[in-house]
């Protein structure tokens, strides 16, 4: 299955660069294994907002839960996520 989704960075301003830029690097290396894996097809970033939107593929939505909380970002997240198919238009 492919699922939509959108992300937002609500990492506090507080937050020590420090600790900033441990959590950024160990988004990109994560992005980067699920991207070998298979399941993250792309990746946009929304601009003027410090979020994303990327498709993923997976199994199901229990498996997309399990890769979205396996980013060292997540706890700062808001998401939102959509269930997509192909458009006839499109086969």
């Amino acid at each position: 299955m492919e699922f939509l989704v959108r992300a937002e960075n609500r990492l506090p301003v507080e937050t020590p660069d420090e600790e900033r830029n441990r959590l950024k690097k160990g988004e990109r290396a994560r992005a980067d294994e699920l991207r070998a894996a298979g399941i993250l097809k792309r990746l946009w970033r929304v601009p003027g907002r410090n979020a994303t939107i990327g498709l993923y593929e997976v199994g199901d939505a229990t498996e997309l839960h399990d890769v979205l909380a396996s980013l060292p970002m997540f706890p700062w997240m808001d998401i939102s996520v959509e269930a997509v198919a192909t458009h006839p238009q499109e086969q």
